[in-house]
């Protein structure tokens, strides 16, 4: 027993140590541009457009939040709530992109799918949920109403690539396996999304989920079959709900009925048609001033469009367009299929919300009362937009490249310091901290100006330093000079003759050709004489 503890204690110190030597190579060596670059766009852009929300969402709601004593009279009353649900969203995507994808898409998925399940149960077949505009899709807590579609969305990426990689990549699934994992871990949540009903989650989880598909490698033509069956399926359904015809009639003509269903959608016509090219200035939109319903919520592209104009909106889709590029090139290095259908499927399905939404308040779609991701004001819905993007982070921190020989020959160079001027050449410490390079010349001693006793040396694989130590500075000339040719110029100056030119080293049949060729036309030559 004993002795078992003694391994165990000293297996769990050299693993700990593997961490430590692995996150110090890191260090050293940096992350790849091709791995960091993607990732800094999408953050940055997220970030700006986060930055971008909270500014027009107190813009939009400061009029109506102000004249309304629900909401204490308080101009920021929204913008602070938003705060704090943008701190919480950021808080959980920190937590998703410090672990490993796997973890969440593999070992913690059924506990996801449980909750998701409950949480959607919980709003259809209990009476928490609380009624607003023909749908039942929030429970309130705490003061705070939570939808749970919107984190079904989370769910529904999460098990489409646990799924694709274990039956396209891993080969451990058959198709009756497969199918029938798929009909319970997406069906079954996205109908009970479909029956609250929230047929804008539905429309853009089934739009995520062909995109995955086909990353996958599903044939063109079984996806174009789905999406034909779904469109009609989808077109008899709201057909058959009085509420989403009325809504399909309104895309239609508005005009018909402008004080009532249609009003909404004319108002937020008349805020693009004020706006311009380059808008009436942010803070001076007059559409908010309880002319436009929801303002800061489903129409905040309508406030943008009346406030930063022509070129504020292209600037939304510009935000929009540099995260869809991060993750696919996020996806494109990323370990696994499973980490590439995560990082596609979560930047697919923000920008296909965010199109939903500019369709539907242009008039083009039927509205669905989708937000914006990042802009739109709603605590569910930034929570599990800053969730994706930390899943995307996640699968861009697990990407790694192929292993070459450079790779190998750089990866057994280390760094060691010595802690004492007498310390063995060959008793190698640990990669130390950062000093200045005053403080690492001067360390246990040293003079600044002694420029042969560095305590940082460079070594190989071999545990051999790459300079000899031992020697004195006319002893290193003496070798250097001992491994190189020595020649004199036409001036009388001494040359290190570094060998054949750089063109002669690239081509070096070449040369010898041409040489070779010089040579038999001098024979000629002296022949003919």
């Amino acid at each position: 027993m004993p002795g078992g503890r003694s391994s165990g204690a000293s297996s769990r110190a050299s693993s700990r140590r593997a961490k430590r030597d692995a996150q110090r190579a890191k260090t050293i060596f940096g992350v790849p541009e091709r791995f960091e670059r993607p990732r800094l766009v999408l953050c940055v852009a997220v970030f700006a457009l986060v930055a971008f929300g909270l500014l027009m969402i107190y813009s939009a709601s400061s009029i109506i939040a102000l004249t309304s004593e629900a909401y204490g009279n308080n101009p920021a009353y929204f913008l602070q709530r938003q705060l704090i649900f943008a701190a919480v969203g950021i808080g959980l995507a920190a937590l998703l992109a410090s672990q490993d994808y796997h973890l969440w898409c593999g070992g913690l998925l059924s506990v996801a799918w449980i909750v998701t399940t409950l949480l959607l149960g919980l709003v259809m077949f209990t009476s928490s949920g609380s009624d607003a505009y023909g749908a039942t899709r929030w429970i309130q807590i705490a003061g705070f109403t939570l939808q749970p579609s919107e984190f079904a969305k989370l769910t529904v990426v999460l098990t489409v690539a646990n799924l694709c990689q274990r039956y396209f990549e891993e080969a451990t699934l058959d198709w009756k396996h497969f199918c029938r994992l798929m009909f319970v871990g997406v069906v079954i949540p996205l109908t009970l999304v479909l029956l609250q009903p929230d047929k804008g989650t539905t429309l853009i989880c089934v739009a995520t989920l062909l995109v995955m598909l086909y990353l996958s490698g599903v044939p063109s033509r079984f996806i174009g079959l789905i999406i034909v069956v779904g469109l009609a399926l989808f077109f008899a359904y709201a057909m058959h709900d009085e509420y989403s015809r009325q809504r399909i009639l309104t895309m239609l003509d508005p005009w018909a009925d402008p004080y009532g269903t249609g009003y909404q959608l004319i108002q937020g016509f008349y805020a693009f048609g004020s706006g311009g090219l380059l808008g009436v200035g942010i803070g001076s939109g007059r559409q908010k001033y309880s002319y436009l319903p929801m303002a800061y919520n489903d129409f905040i592209y309508a406030v943008i469009g009346e406030e930063c104009g022509l070129i504020g909106s292209l600037g939304v889709l510009v935000g929009f367009a540099a995260i869809l590029w991060a993750g696919f090139r996020i996806a494109r290095y990323a370990p696994d299929l499973s980490g590439r259908l995560l990082a596609a499927g979560s930047v697919s399905m923000l920008v296909i919300q965010l199109f939903v939404n500019i369709c539907g308040v242009l008039g083009i779609i039927p509205l669905t009362g989708k937000p914006i991701p990042f802009l739109s004001y709603g605590g569910s819905s930034i929570i599990s937009c800053l969730m994706l993007v930390g899943l995307t982070v996640s699968v861009s921190r697990s990407s790694h490249l192929t292993e070459t020989d450079y790779d190998r020959r750089r990866s057994d160079i280390s760094l060691a310091f010595r802690a004492h001027p007498r310390q063995d050449v060959d008793d190698l410490g640990p990669v130390g901290e950062p000093t200045p390079r005053s403080a690492s010349l001067e360390r246990d001693g040293f003079k600044r100006h002694d420029r042969n006793d560095r305590n940082l040396r460079v070594v190989g694989s071999s545990s051999t330093p790459l300079v000899r130590r031992d020697l004195t500075g006319e002893q290193r000339a003496s070798s250097v000079a001992s491994r190189a040719r020595i020649t004199i110029d036409a001036h009388g100056r001494k040359r290190i003759d570094l060998g054949p030119d750089a063109a002669e080293r690239l081509r070096p049949h070449e040369k010898a050709s041409s040489r070779n060729y010089g040579e038999r036309s001098e024979g000629k030559r002296r022949r003919g004489r």
